[in-house]
């Protein structure tokens, strides 16, 4: 009876002992606004990541790793032609002037960016507009689009109305003098084909043709009539014309995500998807004959609105994180078992994300996850503890 004691004791010992595989860190409380995007780096050099953030009319600047937050700028200080809502929907960083520190590219009824000074955390950052023409911009990427070795910026135009681009995708290239320019140069691929509430991008060669071409996902529903589908774009020998729109799927309710990359190693171009603004995940595997089969990953997952891709255990090969975006939604990261197979696995619960992010929070060499909170209005990071 005792060894029976001492081994159930010893059991419950280990199981206290044993470490989690993920630990949640808080940069930003509970606060008013919806915070929808976050993005990390480290802007002074300290070897500590910062986060930049833009909701309640202000972007701030958490510095690592006590997140002290800087008011960087206020959104009342825009001089833009459109109105500016309380924050961004989303957001990139880019070197857009060629200085050496990453600016902040945002979204808020106008493609701005903000201009990274000398001193990022005690001086204001200067306001600039890259595109003030093209409405509802639900995602912000960068890729070298054209080829020619400097990052472009992916940007949706989703508006149905309001705007000279309706239902359209864009990519823009950064001018020559982006400081005194007015706006960016603007190249239409996806011109009223992309109908429905378009959603967030992703950008990888994907036939092989040394190119790299667009994917997107619209969500449709009531309001947003032509939805509900996830597709790509295949770049032609121009990049400054139309391209060519490949339909992977119109029976998406809700789709909002998609990132291409080889999921089991074939050499061939997949997609990883989510409906944000639905229920589940899916893969469509390529098939190598132009086409793609649509594997069901997992059918329970509500509303998972973000998505970020890397290898999250060191295996060597591209596992996903997704993240449902209301405030009681699960934070769950697929295991890639290098077939291009899943297993899911909790990060955490009650978190709402816009907007996940996998980086390197800690320094340690593996991916965390930096997730924008939207509708549990918070900031925080979760750290990858898979491999201690």
């Amino acid at each position: 009876m005792k060894s029976i004691c001492f081994l159930i004791l010893l059991g419950l010992f280990v199981n206290c002992c044993e470490a989690e595989p993920w630990k949640k860190h808080v940069i930003q409380k509970k606060t008013l606004g919806a915070i929808n995007s976050a993005l990390a780096n480290d802007w002074n050099g300290d070897g500590h990541i910062d986060v930049i953030s833009c909701f309640n009319h202000q972007v701030f600047l958490f510095s690592g790793p006590d997140w002290k937050s800087h008011s960087v700028f206020s959104l009342t200080n825009a001089k833009s032609r459109n109105k500016l809502r309380a924050g961004c929907i989303h957001s990139c960083l880019l070197d857009v002037d060629g200085d050496g520190d990453q600016d902040f590219v945002g979204s808020n009824n106008t493609v701005f960016w903000l201009e990274c000074p000398d001193d990022p955390f005690q001086t204001q950052w200067t306001y600039h507009t890259a595109d003030d023409e093209i409405l509802g911009t639900h995602c912000l990427i960068t890729g070298d689009v054209n080829g020619d070795g400097k990052l472009d910026v992916i940007a949706n135009s989703g508006r149905n109305s309001g705007t000279k681009f309706p239902n359209s995708i864009a990519w823009l290239e950064i001018p020559e003098n982006p400081a005194s320019a007015t706006s960016w140069n603007r190249h239409i691929f996806a011109r009223e084909d992309a109908p429905g509430g378009s959603h967030y991008t992703g950008i990888a060669d994907v036939n092989g043709d040394g190119r790299p071409d667009i994917a997107c996902g619209a969500k449709g529903g009531e309001g947003f009539p032509g939805g509900e589908w996830f597709a790509w774009w295949e770049q032609p020998e121009d990049p400054t014309g139309i391209w060519k729109k490949h339909l992977l799927s119109d029976k998406e309710p809700g789709a909002s995500n998609i990132r291409p990359a080889d999921f089991d190693g074939d050499g061939i171009i997949d997609f990883f998807a989510t409906r944000g603004h639905g229920v589940g995940v899916a893969l469509f595997k390529g098939t190598g004959a132009g086409t793609f089969r649509k594997i069901e990953i997992d059918q329970e997952i509500a509303a998972p609105h973000s998505l970020a891709l890397a290898d999250f255990d060191g295996d060597g090969d591209v596992d996903a994180i997704a993240c449902g975006k209301e405030a009681d939604g699960i934070a769950a990261w697929y295991e890639n078992t290098g077939r291009g197979d899943f297993i899911k696995h909790i990060v955490g619960t009650n978190q709402g994300s816009y907007d996940t992010r996998a980086v390197d929070m800690d320094g340690d060499g593996d991916p965390d996850i930096l997730i924008a909170g939207h509708a549990s209005k918070n900031i925080v990071w979760f750290e990858n503890k898979l491999s201690k």
